[in-house]
């Protein structure tokens, strides 16, 4: 195992091999990622993949296969699998991941869990813990979409929350440019927190591109915006754009103690969505 627990995938490097494969887990649960009133079986489908690919993306992995268990509650009848497994397929297909297998079963609530295998040249993938002092913080898109989208349920943000589109492309791009990596899934400020905490460094950054419409607070804090943070050496140049998504240098990586950051010389607090906290 060349990697293991602490980053967006598993990293194992077969024997004698020139690639590496990584791999990722992600569960996808009623009520907590998704809610049946809102969301149409398709898009609980598609996104059930996507979040797993989006780990996928942040190694700069190009994805191989996938394994699915899910759990059907009592209201999800034939058609509303279907519809499911439809969107599952759409997003397999446009990515080239294979759906290789998994397990059926039924629960009290929709519950399921993927399995994301990808691959990368042996030594490439990227991490969380590769970042320096004097590197600079990216990322991609524009931030806090996704949350805007689950509070108001309209317009282009609600899409953006529903319809999440991991950056594979970008994630392939990035291997041999950045320095460290990881996917914006819980939030800015509490991921790059994590990224931190990896690479044993503090950040300094002014505000992210913002989201039309979403407020500073949202673009810091909201989960789910599946962008791409990424830290990149001084010498290196990074695109202003990838394939149509802005690239955005909001700060620095500093010496100092592990995991903090300071917005505009101020104090961050970490605010992130986290499962367990109360």
């Amino acid at each position: 195992m060349a990697l293991g627990i602490g980053d967006d995938c598993a990293v194992f490097r077969p024997r004698g091999k020139r690639e590496e494969l990584v791999f990722t887990t992600d569960m996808l649960i009623e009520d907590v990622h998704f809610r049946r009133e809102t969301h149409t079986p398709a898009q609980v489908g598609h996104k059930a993949l996507a979040r797993g690919l989006s780990d996928v993306a942040a190694m700069g992995a190009e994805p191989r296969f996938c394994l699915l268990s899910a759990a059907f509650p009592e209201w999800a009848d034939d058609r509303w699998k279907d519809r499911f497994f439809d969107g599952l397929l759409a997003l397999a297909r446009e990515t080239g991941t294979e759906l290789a297998g998994g397990d059926l079963s039924h629960a009290a609530v929709m519950t399921c869990d993927i399995v994301v295998c990808g691959a990368a040249k042996a030594g490439s993938a990227l991490r969380r813990s590769g970042a320096r002092s004097g590197d600079g913080i990216y990322v991609s898109g524009m931030l806090g979409g996704s949350a805007l989208g689950l509070a108001t349920k309209k317009g282009a943000a609600w899409k953006r929350h529903l319809r999440p589109e991991p950056r594979l492309a970008l994630g392939r791009y990035l291997r041999g440019r950045a320095s460290a990596a990881m996917d914006l899934s819980d939030g800015l400020s509490l991921d790059l927190n994590r990224l931190c905490i990896a690479s044993k460094v503090s950040a300094d950054i002014a505000a992210p591109p913002i989201f039309r419409g979403a407020s500073l607070e949202q673009a810091l804090h909201g989960g789910e915006d599946y962008e791409l943070l990424f830290t990149a050496r001084p010498n290196v140049r990074i695109a202003a754009s990838f394939g149509g998504v802005p690239l955005t240098r909001i700060g620095t990586i500093r010496r100092g103690n592990a995991g903090r950051i300071r917005l505009d010389s101020q104090p961050l607090d970490i605010n992130g969505y986290d499962h367990f906290s109360s």
